[in-house]
């Protein structure tokens, strides 16, 4: 079931529809979340997602993000800057790469992490185990015609120090 849900919801995220649906969905999940204190999330039945807090790149100030995630069995999670198969990379990527420390909502718990940025080897590597979730995720490269960022957030014991 998750998995054809995951499938048609690929395919329409790969359309021209994609951009429209980015539009609404993104919102409504942020609204979503904070309604219902982290208790619910709009695109939780489709794909794992979680809520990313960053520190701005240039403002220094918390930035929230909901992003589709990747958990792994160490309780860490990969996500990616596809942006939706826009030209330009997410302004969240540019916030993990100038401030690593960062905290993530998941299944209503916090958790403070430090995010590392996949070298090309890496994440070639990684690739696969993506669009194991996700199929053909790796075409939104061919769309926005540059190499996605994919992120590794792993859980510290320190405080997250965003915001």
């Amino acid at each position: 079931m998750h998995r054809s849900i995951r499938a048609i919801t690929a395919a329409v995220m790969r359309s021209p529809v994609r951009h429209v649906v980015r539009s609404i969905v993104t919102p409504l999940d942020r609204l979503l979340f904070r309604v219902t204190r982290g208790r619910l999330k709009l695109s939780a039945p489709m794909i794992p997602s979680l809520t990313l807090f960053s520190t701005g790149a240039k403002s220094g100030e918390r930035r929230e993000t909901p992003l589709m995630c990747f958990p792994l069995d160490d309780g860490s999670w990969f996500v990616v800057g596809s942006n939706f198969g826009r030209p330009q990379h997410p302004a969240w990527t540019y916030n993990l790469i100038a401030h690593p420390q960062a905290e993530v909502h998941y299944r209503r718990r916090s958790t403070p992490v430090v995010a590392r940025l996949l070298d090309a080897d890496e994440a070639e590597r990684t690739w696969p185990l993506l669009e194991r979730q996700w199929p053909r995720y790796r075409d939104y490269e061919k769309t926005a015609h540059r190499d996605i960022r994919i992120f590794h957030l792993s859980p510290t014991q320190a405080g997250p120090g965003v915001g």
